[in-house]
C-alpha cells in the first residue's frame, strides 16, 4: 500500500511503526474471508481491509477520529484472525491499538459510553472491586432482560448482568502471594505464575489446579507480591497510559525475580493476557527504562499448556472416555500461534478430543467486547455454540477465562479450563463441572 505520510508524522515512532505496516498491505482481501465481523455484517468497512483504510485516511491526514472510523473500529474484535490468514505478515494487531489510542485521544464519546467504559477500566483490572461488583450483578442479575429490552446503553448493562456468574465466586487456595514447593523429589525448575485480575475472581480453580500439576511435575511456584492486570483489558479501550503503566509494573516484580532466585518461564493461564505479555517487549520499545527488560518479560512467557508440553506428566490415573470440543480462544491460536500443543496434551491424558467447525471464527468474548458490542457478540456466541453442538461433546474445553464465560452463557454443557481437566487426569480433583459427568464415566 502506497503511503504519503510527511517526515515530521513520521518523526513520531507510532507513526512510523504504522505506516511500515500499511505499506505490506497488498489490498488482496484474504482478511476479509476469516474476519468475524465481516462474515456477520457484510460491509467492507467490517473487515481488516476496510478497517486498514480508515486508519490510513485518519493517521496520513493527521485528522481526529470521528463517528464512522469510532464505530467500525469499536467493532473490531481483535481476534486476529486476519493475521493468520495474511499472506503479507501485515501486523494488524500494531495498527488497531495505535487507532484506539488514537480514537481515545481525538473523540469524545457520548457520556453513557465514556462511563461504561471508565467503570470497566475502574474495576475490572482490580480482583477486589471486581469481587465486590460481582456480587451486586449476582444481585441484578434477573433485571437482565428488562436492560436488554431498554436498548441503548440499557442493552450494555444488561450484557454485564448476564455475564455475572450464577453463584457467588469463591477464593482460591492459593491466591495470596508466595511461594509453592514441589512435592516431592528434587525441583526441576523455578516458574512465576500470573494471577491476573479477572480470572482469579471467576474461576480460582484454574490457577489452583495449575500449581498443583506443575509442583506434581517437580516445580516451585512461585505468585509474586505486586503483580498486578497485564493492561490488556485497558489496552484494548485505548487508554495507552493506563496499558503500559500495568506493563511497567509486572516488568519490575517478574525482573526481580528473575534478577534474584532466577525463572525459568513466566506461565500464564489466560489466553488473552498471555497475548499482551508477549508483546510487553514492543509495547515499550520506546522507554529506555525497560525496553531490554520488558523484551526478556516476553522471552519468558508462555501459555501453561506451551510449558507442561515439555514436561514429563506421569500416567494418567482417571478413567478417560469424554468426548471433548475443544474451543481454541483467538488469543490463542490467531495471537500467540498456539494450535497443537492443548490437544496434544489432552489426547495424552485420555480425553478423546474434536474441533469445532469454524474454529477460527470469535465466540464473542474478546475482552469487554460482549459489554461493550453485546449484539454482534451474543450472533457470534450463538453461532459459536451451535458448531460446538456439532461436534456432540461431553464438555468443551478452553484456555481463556473470557470465552469460558461467554460460552457458557449459551450452553448447557460443562465449558472447562485445560489445566483443570489435566490436573484431574494426572492425579488433581474433579473440577466442579464435571463431577456429573465424572461419576458416569466411572460408572
Amino acid at each position: 500500500m502506497q503511503t504519503n505520510f510527511t517526515a515530521e508524522q513520521l518523526a513520531d515512532p507510532h507513526v512510523a511503526e504504522s505506516e511500515k505496516i500499511l505499506r505490506k498491505c497488498v489490498h488482496c482481501g484474504f482478511c476479509t474471508a476469516t474476519c468475524p465481523t465481516f462474515t456477520l455484517l457484510g460491509d467492507e468497512l467490517d473487515s481488516p481491509r476496510g478497517r486498514i483504510y480508515m486508519i490510513k485516511d485518519m493517521l496520513e491526514n493527521g485528522r481526529p477520529a470521528d463517528e464512522q472510523i469510532v464505530r467500525h473500529v469499536d467493532r473490531c474484535l481483535s481476534c486476529l484472525s486476519c493475521m493468520t490468514t495474511c499472506p503479507s505478515g501485515v501486523n494488524y494487531m500494531h495498527l488497531v491499538d495505535h487507532a484506539r489510542a488514537h480514537i481515545e485521544q481525538t473523540w469524545r464519546r457520548p457520556l453513557a459510553d465514556r462511563m461504561i467504559r471508565a467503570m470497566l477500566a475502574a474495576v475490572l483490572p482490580y480482583p477486589g472491586r471486581f469481587r465486590l461488583a460481582l456480587l451486586g450483578a449476582y444481585m441484578g442479575r434477573p433485571l437482565a432482560g428488562a436492560f436488554k429490552a431498554l436498548g441503548g446503553p440499557f442493552a450494555k448493562l444488561g450484557a454485564m448482568l448476564s455475564l455475572a456468574p450464577a453463584k457467588a465466586p469463591g477464593r482460591g487456595r492459593y491466591e495470596a502471594p508466595g511461594n509453592f514447593q514441589p512435592q516431592a523429589g528434587a525441583r526441576k525448575g523455578r516458574v512465576a505464575l500470573l494471577n491476573g485480575c479477572a480470572q482469579p475472581v471467576l474461576a480460582p480453580s484454574i490457577n489452583d489446579a495449575t500449581i498443583r500439576l506443575l509442583t506434581r511435575a517437580g516445580y516451585e511456584v512461585v505468585l509474586p507480591k505486586g503483580e498486578g492486570c497485564c493492561g490488556a483489558l485497558v489496552h484494548h479501550m485505548g487508554r495507552e497510559d493506563d496499558a503500559l503503566a500495568n506493563a511497567r509494573r509486572n516488568v519490575d516484580v517478574w525482573m526481580r525475580e528473575a534478577d534474584g532466585e532466577g525463572l525459568d518461564a513466566i506461565l500464564i493461564t489466560a489466553s488473552g493476557c498471555g497475548t499482551t505479555i508477549k508483546d510487553y517487549g514492543f509495547m515499550l520499545r520506546n522507554d529506555p527504562a525497560y525496553a531490554e527488560r520488558a523484551a526478556k518479560v516476553s522471552g519468558l512467557a508462555k501459555d501453561i499448556t506451551e510449558f507442561l508440553t515439555g514436561l514429563d506428566l506421569g500416567t494418567p490415573v482417571r478413567p478417560g472416555g469424554l468426548t471433548i470440543a475443544y474451543h481454541s480462544a483467538c488469543s490463542m491460536q490467531h495471537g500467540q500461534k498456539i494450535t497443537r500443543q492443548p490437544k496434544d496434551l489432552l489426547k495424552a491424558a485420555g480425553f478423546t478430543v474434536k474441533d469445532v467447525p469454524e474454529g477460527h471464527l470469535c465466540c464473542g468474548s474478546a475482552g469487554t467486547y460482549n459489554i461493550l458490542q453485546p449484539e454482534i457478540a451474543t450472533r457470534l456466541r450463538d453461532r459459536k455454540v451451535a458448531n460446538i453442538r456439532k461436534t456432540k461433546p461431553d464438555l468443551v474445553a478452553t484456555g481463556n477465562i473470557g470465552c469460558m464465560t461467554q460460552i457458557g452463557t449459551g450452553i448447557d454443557i460443562p465449558v472447562v479450563h485445560t489445566a483443570e481437566l489435566l490436573d484431574w487426569a494426572y492425579g488433581g480433583p474433579c473440577p466442579e463441572a464435571l463431577e456429573e459427568k465424572a461419576q458416569a464415566a466411572v460408572r
